[in-house]
Parts: C-alpha cells; structure tokens; sequence
C-alpha cells in the first residue's frame, strides 16, 4: 500500500487481498497448493506494503499466528487455515480492518495523557437529562487522576456540546475520533443520537460506552450498553402493573416522545401485552414530538380511557417534555391511586425541579435509585456531592444521582479496567478485555459485562416520594441477563447471542 493511498482505495485494496486469499484456500485441493498459493504468502506481500507501523505490527501479529496455526496438527481445525479460520484472523485488529485509512487515527502515545471523549447534549431539550451525564463522567475521570490515572498515564477529558441536535452528534463523534484522537466515548441519551452516531464508531473502530436504557434490536462491536435493555426495564415493570401487588392494571396507555426508543419499546411491549391475554382495544398509543409542552388533552384522554377499567400509564416521554406533562398530572387531579404512571425515562433529576407531592405513588423501573443503601452507593452520593461543592455545580445541595448517571460510572471504570488489562488504550485490544470485567456498583450489585457487550444488571421499581426520590418497591433478587434481542420481536430468534468478532467492513463485502 502507498503512502498517500487514497481512504476508499486503501479499503478496497485491503478486501480484494481478503476476499482472494479465501478464494484461493478455499479452492485448492491439496495441501500443496495451500502452501504455494495459501494465505501467508499474500498477506506477507501486503505486510511489507503497509505503510504504518501500525498496520505493520498488525500484519505481522497476523503472521505469527497463521504459522502457529499451520503448525499445530492437533486443534482440530485443519493443519492449514480453512475460511472460517480467516475470518477469525481478519477480525484481529483495526489495522486489518481500515490499514491506511483510520484504524490507529485515535491511537495514542504511550506516554502522554489519554484524551477520553465526552458526548453529552448541554443545551437544546436533552439538556435536562444530559448535563448531569457530563458531570458524572468529570468528576469519575478527576478521581482516577487523583488516585493514579490509567497504567499511570492522566485522563485529559474532551467535552463537545451536540446540543441535542441528532446530525450534530454525528459531526461531534467524528470530530472526537479522528481530530481529538480520543481513544474512547462516553456519551449519548436518546436512541436517535446513539443511532446517529453508531455509521461514525463503526467505520472509524471507535469505541462507545452508551449509559442509558434503550429498546435493545442491536449489538455493535463499537459499543457498550451500560443501560438497561428491554428485559431489563420495561417487561419487568409491565409485569410488576399486571400484578395484585402493582394494582392488576387490564388496559394500558403508552405515552412517548416520537423517535426510535419509545416506538420501538412499545412495539415490544404490545407484543408482550398481547401475550398476556389483553386486547387491542385495552391498549393505546400516543407520541408527541420532541420539546412537546401541552398535555391537557393527552391527560384528559388518559382519564376518559381509564374509565374502560383498572389503567396505567406507561411513559417513555424524553428530556424536558416531562416536566409539563407530570405537572398536567398534578393540575388534573390525576393521583397514582386512580392511574399509576411507570416512567422509564424519569429519575430523581427529572424531578428535581418539579413539585412532586401530587406525583407520589407514580412510579418509575430503573437498575438504580439514589436512595438504595449500601456502602457504594454511600461512597458514590460522596463524592458526587463533594464535586457538586468544589466546583460549584448549579443546583448545589439539591443535586441528585440516578440510574444513567450510575452506569456512566461504572463504564468509565470498566474501560480503565479493561485497558489495564489489556495494557494498551487500542480499540480492539480493550473491546476483548471488556468482556467478562466486573464492578462493585452504587446499585448494591455486583455487575458483569457480557459478550452481547452489555450489563448484567439488577431490576427495580421505585415508587416517588413527596421529596422527589423513590422508595424501592420492587426489586430482583440478582442481576439479570440483558436480551438485545427481543422474544416478542419476529424473527430475532435466530440472532447472534454475543457480539461477532468479524469486523463490520468484512460484512459489508461478503467474503466470497
């Protein structure tokens, strides 16, 4: 490969020398014919083509094992490597995947600080929800500064403001990667921007730590879910409503924001409802767009569908839409006695700035609550108050922590220890390490990070007080397994159990 080479070019280069060298393996009848036309040979060519000496170092890691490969009779594959090998080669490194173009962009110096990206929305209607996202992963970053930094290298945060503009996220992960040379993520709330930022992570092998619940029906290699998937929030509270001890609700109202998350959640759980014996017409659906203000008709509405039989509402409304809406609650007189309101996206911030003594009894399902006891958790409203103090946060005294601020801690901790692991900040070194780590979480739980690259984690249901926290009502007895894809969802049955180690532009070309 020349220096200079072209981006698509290089690419292509790169998936022609593939593509041929497994046609070639394939075909040959013979042992003989593997060894004079066989996969060593075209990758040792393209070894000294590389350019970088980080594609050199990957080829030659490449090299190391396809020999070691050929050389051992007894793996049970095969003397020499047979396509599916390959492809179990070709997955080894972001240089196989992109050499030449921008595997190593964002790789670092092994002496100076690791530049650690943060993506949050501080203006614009996610603000409300994502400011606090932003604080938690400074004050998590400062204190592993204070005590050592990562293989005794500092964090050097890099904080952009997307602003609740979804093209915008997009423009920011770039920017994070391949100007910044972050070497990792954190960042995202809504679906939409995890969606417009995933094409970016993937291409450039970036690397995303995502903390917030979400309607599952993905698994990249480029992310990890540190929030909760379907199974792990909405199915549980949705049974918990059905329950004698949830109030045996018979009709549902499910209320959200118009995008990818609340549709697809909802879809999931009629499916679930519908399982369960209840009919179509004890269901509903309303969306309002973004930033939406007035509920007086969607409250009147509620109130109208409720008089059908024992209701709930379910809420998936994002961002500061849900301040008008749980004050419309309160102005209409409609108390958690007569319709409880389970929030999957409304936590103690949410509520903060909300009078909340007609919302009590209203629920919400999270992983985590502010007010669960246990020394981590003890240690963890610590120190957020003590940052909160030294730097003069707004809000002061008054601010709270939540379930997506809990699972920004834990993944920020997770990747340092994955990159002690590993002992490299390299996306692919670190993306095999994280798998398997485990974390002492402020939700009393021990969590594990699966090989569908999300959390373990624990369920519970809280119940809002007249102070604007939540009194946990309902909790599992240990952490559960998260389901990226959905049982109620046709077709995800025959969906991969654990994320594929084949890099995504292998994919997108189809060895032949």
């Amino acid at each position: 490969m020349q220096r200079g080479t072209h981006p698509n070019e290089a690419h292509r280069a790169i998936v022609h020398q593939f593509r041929a060298a497994t046609r070639i393996t394939s075909r040959a009848a013979t042992a003989q014919q593997r060894a004079r036309h066989g996969v060593r040979a075209r990758f040792a060519a393209w070894h000294v083509a590389c350019s970088t000496r980080a594609a050199s170092h990957a080829a030659s890691a490449l090299l190391t094992e396809i020999d070691a490969h050929k050389q051992s009779p007894s793996n049970g594959k095969g003397i020499y490597m047979k396509r599916r090998s390959l492809l179990k080669y070709g997955s080894m490194s972001g240089a196989l995947a992109l050499a030449g173009r921008v595997p190593f962009a964002h790789a670092q110096s092994a002496s100076g600080p690791i530049k650690v990206g943060v993506l949050h929305s501080l203006s614009g209607t996610m603000a409300i929800s994502e400011t606090s996202l932003k604080d938690t992963a400074l004050m998590t970053i400062a204190d592993i500064n204070k005590n050592g930094g990562v293989m005794g290298r500092q964090l050097q945060p890099v904080v952009v403001d997307p602003a609740s503009n979804w093209p915008l996220f997009a423009e920011k992960a770039r920017q994070l990667i391949t100007q910044e040379k972050c070497a990792v993520v954190f960042g995202c709330w809504t679906s939409v921007s995890r969606k417009s930022v995933l094409p970016v992570f993937e291409e450039l092998n970036g690397l995303l730590f995502y903390p917030v619940q979400y309607e599952g029906e993905e698994m990249s290699r480029n992310v990890f879910y540190t929030g909760a998937a379907p199974n792990q929030q909405a199915i549980p509270a949705t049974e918990y409503l059905m329950s004698a001890e949830g109030g045996g609700a018979k009709r549902f109202f499910l209320l959200g924001t118009d995008y990818v998350y609340p549709r697809t959640t909802n879809k999931i759980l009629r499916a679930f409802l519908k399982s369960k014996g209840v009919q179509e017409a004890d269901i509903q659906e309303v969306y309002t767009p973004f930033g939406h203000s007035d509920y007086q008709t969607i409250v009147a509405n509620i109130k109208t569908f409720s008089q059908g039989g024992k209701t709930a509402v379910i809420s998936t409304v994002n961002g500061d839409s849900n301040v008008p809406f749980y004050k419309e609650l309160g102005n209409q007189g409609l108390k958690a006695s007569d319709v409880p309101v389970v929030a999957f996206s409304v936590g103690e911030e949410e509520l903060r700035g909300i009078d909340t003594k007609p919302l009590v009894g209203n629920l919400a399902a999270w992983n985590y609550f502010m007010s669960v006891r246990n020394p981590a958790n003890e240690k963890f409203k610590k120190q957020w108050a003590t940052w909160v103090k030294d730097n003069n946060l707004p809000g002061g005294a008054k601010r709270v922590t939540n379930d997506p601020m809990e699972a920004t801690f834990v993944g920020i901790h997770m990747w340092k220890q994955a990159v002690e692991k590993a002992k490299s900040t390299e996306v692919d070194k670190v993306r095999v390490a994280m798998v398997g780590q485990t974390f002492a979480a402020p939700s009393g739980f021990t969590l594990e990070m699966d090989g569908n690259h999300h959390l373990h984690k624990p369920v519970m249901i809280g119940e809002v007080r007249a102070d604007g926290q939540f009194n946990v009502v309902w909790r599992t007895k240990t952490a559960v397994r998260a389901q990226p894809w959905s049982p109620f969802i046709a077709g995800n049955a025959s969906k991969p159990d654990v994320v594929s180690s084949i890099p995504a532009f292998l994919k997108r070309s189809r060895v032949a």
